[in-house]
Formats: C-alpha cells, structure tokens, sequence
C-alpha cells in the first residue's frame, strides 16, 4: 500500500505529467497536491473537476445506471486531463487528477499507470 505523498510522486512521474491531484469531490478540496505550471492551478482544477464528477454521477444516477466510473478523459487541444476516482477502502468520495501534456504523453499508458497507481493508494 502507498501513502498520498507518494502516490502523488508516481503520478507526476508518468510520461507528460503536469501535475496531480488527490481530490474530495464532496468538499472540492485538494487532500494533496504536485506540479502544477503557471497555467495550470492545481487548487482550481480539483474544485472545477469536482463539478464534472459529481454531474456525471448525478446523470447516471438519473439514468438508473448502476455502473460506476472508471475514469472521465478530458481533451484538450495541449493536454490530457485524467479523472479516476478512488475504489479502494477508505478511498469513497476522492479521485485521482491528473493533467498531461498531449505532446509527451502516451495516453494508454497513463491511464494503466494511475490505474494501478489508485489500486495501491492507502487514505
């Protein structure tokens, strides 16, 4: 099992990487945080991507879709913004975020890293 701290350090180490997040989509509050540029406010993302988490939820809940999210990809014209909430104990109510640069990462990749990067994730 793996603290915050260093996850967010494996996280930050994939190909790409911006910067990475740990969120609490009920409060939009970063638990921790990494990187980061001058473009890119990891505070303000992890609140604007709770947004997206908890309208998608909304929607499938809406829906009567008994599934539950794997991961949200959003794409940009520069970058890859990865959302992938949390599953493991402990871990209900929090999500991974990751911001790539397009040009460097390998999406693929990056999402079998976080993957298993939040399987291992103790909170």
């Amino acid at each position: 099992m793996a603290s915050m701290d260093v996850s967010l350090k494996e996280m930050v180490g994939i190909d790409g990487a911006v910067g990475a997040a740990i969120v609490d989509h009920s409060s939009g509050m970063a638990l921790g945080t990494l990187g980061g540029s001058k473009d890119l406010d990891l505070q303000i993302a992890a609140a604007g991507n709770t947004e997206v988490v908890k309208a998608k939820l909304r929607t499938m809940d809406s829906l009567g879709i008994k599934d539950s999210i794997e991961d949200i990809l959003i794409t940009l014209t520069g970058q890859y913004h990865l959302i992938r909430p949390i599953t493991g104990r402990g871990g209900k109510g929090l999500f991974l975020y990751l911001a790539l640069d397009r040009n460097r990462a390998n999406l693929a990749l990056a999402r079998h890293q976080l993957r298993s990067i939040e399987e291992k994730l103790e909170v």
